[in-house]
């Protein structure tokens, strides 16, 4: 995101309502902080994801999208992980 100059703030702010639509898809109760990283976290992964197939994402709506589908990823993951099933 920062590649983009759209700030920190933005980031943040775009970072938690990309969590906050990632939790209501899948069903889970993280919090603000946690739906913040996961939003954050999530774009950041799922930017990497779709660049190796070809597809780029870019402004503001983009970056949302992506921080969903990453969050959904790492929420998928993290119930794998603790054994929860998805």
């Amino acid at each position: 995101m920062e590649q983009q100059g759209i700030g920190w703030l933005l980031a943040i702010i775009v970072g938690a309502v990309a969590g906050w639509a990632a939790e209501q898809i899948m069903k889970s109760n993280q919090g603000l902080l946690m739906n913040i990283i996961l939003g954050i976290v999530g774009s950041i992964v799922a930017n990497a994801l779709f660049s190796i197939i070809g597809i780029s994402f870019g402004g503001i709506i983009g970056y949302l999208i992506a921080g969903i589908v990453g969050a959904c990823i790492l929420i998928a993951i993290g119930r794998m992980m603790r054994g929860r099933h998805v």
